[in-house]
């Protein structure tokens, strides 16, 4: 029996999803028929609404119809807007005991002598400014022909990004950058790192080392360009430094390792109508899974889980947890309004073309990534995540800077939703691309890992698709490459978040 034309997600919605090209007089629900041709993705109204009255989807309010409106409309931009209404927050009130799996499943990863666990064998080169950046290329570009005799090593990594000086020497930028920098040079995938410096930035190696805590030795090895006497100097000596590390690095095998030490980074980017009913809430399946396994899976994109706060807080372990989400909204409230930007600057031109009409629409769907599970920790960007479970980062909606500071947490892989089609990749965690629908998964199959639009077609329950996803994460954190791996992507994603004015 062929799938309906549309999509209803609950009883109380007055919109439903087209499943495909809907043209006009097309009897959509009952006898609703549409009035004007619908795209894929686009919602229609099935229930006569008006102005002023709310647009439900999900069973939560999307926006507000901005006139009277028949049953058989496209709802979209042009008749659907924001506005204001209580959110009722029930910290707790939907916390449920988790149903653990013992034991755990495993996956084959590398064991560090610290004890903890790697999905990847990579060399680093972190730059702690702009001005190092180039260099640090250069010393990538030497070191990499040499990985033939080390197949072991999956690459070299240098991270460059723009910050680092015109900045303020102290202060909540200045920590975030240090924290994120920081993090992905005592990550567990980095085998080894050289920090490299210019020598008169604002960021010096110095400060950074003794804010994070971090020492030298035989796997972190700092160096300023300006010390060593210039770049071909600097390359030489830190070719000559790794050269003596590799065999070493190359060492490590394999070994069974429990997905309770996985921590999954959870993105979407490129989201259209379908991100909410088929690839975000099938990863959400694919959390529930990884956190009854033991396992952490952290949410982030603050700006686009606004509307949607309050589905956390419910879920919250505590009080005191779920005020943590609320102070992070307050902050970008407040941020926002002291830069003279909006909440609703979302969604993109291109999720707007897929079919999602307001921020809250988006945020609603964005949430499902996060599964049902209690959301038992919330951190600042960048931040070691310690808790074993579901998590949340404050963090931006751009992809780049919000994935940036999850890896920097500590996360050693990563699943990325997309309707529209994103080709992130992430070192030195791997990313997997997980498609909306089947027609971006059959134009764009070297980029997209997994297709999630069976659900969508109706051959496939979300909690099938789930599964599909939580071994595929297991197999890539076993060392089998993502289709961003095989086509070399994730050097340039490096993108620390920048806070503050640039001086």
């Amino acid at each position: 029996m062929p799938a309906p034309l549309t999509i209803r997600l609950h009883p109380n919605d007055n919109v439903v999803v087209a499943r495909m090209d809907i043209l006009p007089s097309t009897k959509v629900e009952g006898e609703v028929a549409s009035l004007t041709r619908v795209p894929p993705g686009h919602k229609i109204l099935t229930r006569a609404v008006k102005k002023g009255e709310p647009l439900r989807k999900y069973n939560q309010i999307i926006g507000f119809a901005t006139e009277d409106l028949a049953p058989g409309t496209h709802i979209h931009t042009h008749n659907c807007v924001m506005g204001d209404f209580e959110r009722d927050y029930a910290f707790c009130a939907d916390a449920h005991p988790t149903a653990y799996i013992s034991p755990p499943a495993t996956f084959m990863g590398y064991r560090r002598a610290d004890g903890r666990s790697a999905t990847r064998n990579y060399i680093g080169i972190v730059t702690t400014v702009n001005c190092s950046a180039a260099t640090s290329r250069m010393i990538a570009k030497h070191v990499e022909p040499l990985l033939a005799q080390f197949p072991d090593i999956d690459g070299v990594v240098p991270l460059t990004h723009g910050g680092g000086c015109g900045m303020a020497a102290s202060g909540l930028e200045m920590d975030v950058l240090r924290r994120t920098l920081a993090g992905y040079t005592r990550h567990p995938n980095m085998a080894a790192v050289v920090m490299l410096g210019l020598g008169c930035e604002t960021n010096q190696i110095s400060g950074l080392m003794d804010a994070e805590g971090l020492t030298e030795g035989p796997r972190l090895i700092p160096m300023a360009i300006q010390d060593e006497g210039g770049v071909s100097k600097t390359v030489m000596r830190a070719v000559g430094f790794l050269k003596e590390l590799l065999p070493e690095a190359n060492a490590v095998k394999r070994e069974p390792i429990p997905v309770s030490e996985l921590i999954l980074a959870l993105q979407c980017g490129g989201s259209d109508g379908y991100s909410g009913i088929s690839a975000n809430p099938a990863l959400g399946a694919a959390v529930d899974l990884l956190v009854r396994h033991g396992g952490t899976a952290v949410l982030s994109e603050t700006p686009e889980i606004y509307g949607a706060e309050h589905l956390l807080t419910r879920r919250a372990v505590s009080r005191e947890v779920g005020e943590k989400i609320v102070k992070r909204i307050k902050w970008w409230e407040d941020h926002c309004a002291r830069t003279g930007g909006e909440m609703n600057n979302n969604p993109s031109p291109g999720n707007k073309a897929g079919g999602l009409t307001t921020i809250l629409e988006k945020s609603l769907g964005a949430v499902a990534k996060g599964g049902t599970t209690n959301l038992v920790d919330v951190y600042e960007y960048a931040q070691p995540i310690t808790a074993k479970g579901f998590v949340y980062m404050d963090s931006p909606g751009y992809d780049p800077v919000s994935a940036t500071g999850q890896v920097a947490g500590g996360a050693n892989v990563l699943c990325f939703t997309t309707g529209r089609g994103s080709v992130f990749g992430c070192k030195p965690t791997p990313s997997l691309k997980l498609a909306t629908n089947s027609a971006l998964y059959r134009r764009m199959t070297d980029d997209m890992d997994i297709n999630c639009g069976a659900i969508v077609d109706g051959e496939e329950t979300i909690q099938e698709s789930g599964k599909k996803i939580f071994e595929l994460v297991v197999n890539t954190a076993s060392g089998q490459k993502t289709k961003s791996e095989v086509l070399g992507i994730g050097d340039d994603e490096f993108e620390p978040w920048k806070i503050g004015a640039t001086m």
